[in-house]
């Protein structure tokens, strides 16, 4: 059962892309990270040779919290005025006034330090949505703080992200989003290089053709800290009747 937030203004919200519940995609990739995001339930582990289950608790405890996705509208607090009812009957029109999208063959990838599942192109069609995404919402979204600011500036930036930060609140929307699905948390070369043979082999059955995207999903974190939680699906496409 999932946990309502304490309050509105105490969650964080994101939207995001969900693989359906049923597809391989999404029974390989809860499995891997140890959690369904829909009914926060724990989930066992794939044995990786060469890899204990601690070792592997610790590479997926970063993407565990947040939940197999990939980012469309990064997480944000409320706006002051604004309420998760509201965000939830926006979501409905945006994706009523939406197309499903296919999603190409994935591969294994690194992204920074991270390894994630991603698409061996860009694809307008995925970037289009997630721009819009960020734009539509944005007006839901309260201001970053202070200390989230300094956090961001501090990183390394392109001046091209550090304009998404001051405009969206986030480096990597707009032209810097890439569509992936986050596997691990920051690992050194040679983890990754020894984790990435297994881990292809892992979700061979699942990348080659993926489900389309056809819904989007609103994820609630409840309090700061907490597991975010995969709370609505919203059906791209108007209603059927």
């Amino acid at each position: 059962m999932i946990t309502a937030p304490r309050s509105d203004s105490a969650a964080r919200y994101a939207i995001y892309w969900a693989p359906p519940g049923d597809c391989t995609l999404s029974h390989l990739g809860a499995a891997w990270l140890g959690r369904d995001a829909a009914t926060d339930r724990r989930l066992d582990r794939p044995a990786i040779d060469g890899f204990s289950e601690e070792a592997l608790a610790a590479i997926t405890a970063e993407p565990r919290r947040y939940g197999l996705h990939a980012t469309l509208k990064p997480p944000f607090r409320l706006a002051q005025g604004r309420s998760a009812a509201e965000l939830e009957a926006a979501l409905a029109r945006f994706a009523a006034q939406r197309s499903p999208v296919a999603l190409p063959a994935l591969r294994l990838k690194r992204i920074g330090r991270f390894i994630a599942l991603a698409p061996r192109a860009r694809e307008a069609a995925i970037d289009a949505l997630a721009a819009a995404a960020v734009e539509a919402f944005d007006g839901f979204r309260a201001p970053a703080d202070a200390a989230e600011l300094a956090r961001r500036r501090a990183a390394r930036l392109t001046p091209a992200q550090q304009a998404n930060v001051a405009r969206w609140g986030y480096p990597y929307v707009m032209e810097e989003f890439r569509f992936h699905v986050t596997l691990t948390g920051p690992l050194d070369d040679a983890v990754a290089a020894r984790l990435e043979p297994p881990l292809a082999a892992l979700f061979a059955p699942a990348i080659a053709a993926p489900p389309a995207i056809a819904e989007i999903a609103l994820f609630i974190e409840p309090e700061p800290g907490a597991p975010f939680l995969l709370a609505r699906r919203f059906a791209l496409g108007p209603e059927e009747r």
